[in-house]
């Protein structure tokens, strides 16, 4: 039987947010950052590559680091930290590789043959004069680089950051932040033809209200138009712009996901989100006629570990698109298998008994404390990982989307702590009706089993789990029978 692909669909053990996917040959590969679960920082491993074949989504490859932070002859000992990347294949058929080493205020392109690389360093974005590109009086600040190749072989690279950072940190150069900037490139992949100009202004007009420009750039192009992939100034939400150029124009489209479910099916505050807010960042993928959302979610109380989901899109008949829901089956193209295990880690909402929270800002795991939160307890990189939901208390919510739900009798659940209660299980958020209430009683760290029977209607749902009790409860598996 073909594998499942589920949410986040790569190994549990893997942290690549920031995902950009690109189709060469017959393969998905995406390229992103690369966090380090329990890092202080984000983005704090070399980068690596995954991919998958275009007919099979759940088939994830691993193709190895990719590109070392010690490569680039301005970062020898490896200190600065390489962020969200980005990759185009040039005139001459290799594949280039953009990066931007943290708040640096520079921009890194390497080099290589085949998409999976590895990269060699090739060179820094530059004026014709060899000056890099942030060191002049007046630039803006590289960061986030959104590479594209457009079908004439102009090469265009967007770029841009809303928060101002201290000149301090850019070597004292005072950069501007005025918003998303775009400049063209010579077909050397790294010289600039083209000046930046300002294409998405932060504040004021041109920018796109209550949605405007926060980071994370990227360009596609379908069917003539130019689709731009932004994060907004929420941080939680990828948005749209669409334009008949690559250079200017554009209207926005709307949001495409929010790693809350912000601003979908009414819901308009962060007081109402569905999951853990935290910023995302992310790229637009058409296989045939479908067209997907790649992004990433948080875990472990923090903004430093960060893990790949991806939503297929709807495309409505006006070209625009419908903003995607959070689920567990992604990329499946179908609900799961209402039958066998399934991890808790695959839990597209997650909230407790007083909703949700941002991990940005400080002190995250305290201020979240008594809330439920993905994690793990083995060491970064470590291929035996097993992630789960931990700290479960009293009002505490799971929800995984969607099931494929034929005669269900019994629902299982594999949990461990110091808790008793019992686990209800729904197919609405509100709880309006239980298909069965598991009795859970835990006193120990190794995990357990405890299940009930249960009524359901056949097809397709959702499943909420909910903890009713006292203590606190880590949750490893679910298991339809």
């Amino acid at each position: 039987m073909k594998k499942q692909a589920v949410n986040p669909y790569l190994p549990e053990y893997e942290y690549i947010p920031d995902g950009e996917p690109y189709v060469f040959g017959d393969r998905v590969y995406v390229y992103g950052s690369h966090d380090r679960f329990g890092a202080p920082m984000f983005c704090m491993n070399d980068y690596v590559c995954w991919s998958a074949p275009v007919k099979d989504l759940s088939d994830w490859r691993y193709e190895g680091v990719i590109y070392r932070k010690n490569q680039d002859p301005k970062n020898r000992l490896g200190l600065r930290l390489l962020f969200a990347p980005d990759v185009a294949v040039g005139a001459d058929g290799r594949y280039y590789l953009y990066y931007a080493y943290d708040f640096m205020g520079i921009m890194g392109v390497a080099v290589s043959d085949k998409p999976q690389g590895p990269y060699t360093y090739y060179g820094h974005v530059r004026y014709a004069d060899g000056t890099i590109w942030g060191r002049r009086k007046g630039d803006s600040f590289p960061f986030d680089p959104g590479i594209f190749v457009d079908d004439d072989g102009r090469v265009y690279l967007y770029s841009g950051f809303y928060t101002p950072v201290p000149s301090i940190v850019t070597g004292g150069r005072r950069l501007r932040f005025e918003g998303g900037y775009v400049l063209e490139l010579e077909k050397d992949m790294v010289t600039i033809k083209v000046p930046e100009t300002l294409l998405f202004p932060k504040e004021g007009e041109g920018s796109f209200k209550n949605h405007e420009f926060f980071e994370a750039s990227s360009m596609r192009k379908y069917d003539g138009k130019y689709y731009f992939v932004y994060s907004s100034r929420h941080n939680h939400e990828l948005c749209y712009a669409v334009s008949d150029r690559p250079t200017g124009g554009f209207t926005f489209g709307g949001t495409l996901v929010s790693n809350g479910d912000v601003f979908l099916d009414g819901r308009t505050s962060e007081s109402d989100a569905r999951n853990y807010l935290g910023n995302t960042h992310g790229g637009m993928l058409r296989i045939g006629e479908e067209f997907y959302i790649f992004y990433h979610r948080q875990t472990n109380r923090s903004s430093y570990a960060r893990q790949a989901c991806a939503e297929r899109l709807q495309r409505l008949p006006d070209g625009s698109f419908a903003q995607a829901e959070m689920t567990s089956c992604g990329l499946n193209g179908a609900p799961l298998r209402g039958r066998g295990i399934y991890g808790a880690r695959i839990a597209c909402n997650l909230w407790s008994a007083e909703g949700c929270g941002r991990y940005d800002g400080s002190s995250p795991a305290k201020r979240l404390k008594a809330h439920p939160y993905f994690t793990q307890d083995e060491k970064d990189g470590d291929e035996a990982a097993r992630q789960y939901i931990a700290n479960m208390r009293d009002g505490a919510v799971a929800g995984f989307k969607y099931f494929s739900l034929w005669r269900l009798e019994q629902v299982a659940v594999h949990v461990r702590g110091n808790a008793e209660g019992c686990m209800e299980v729904s197919a609405d958020a509100g709880f309006e009706k239980l298909l069965c209430s598991i009795p859970v009683r835990v006193r120990t760290n190794d995990w357990h089993r405890f299940s009930d029977t249960a009524e359901a209607e056949d097809g397709v749902s959702a499943l909420y789990f909910r903890f009713r009790g006292e203590g606190a409860l880590d949750f490893l598996e679910l298991e339809l029978i």
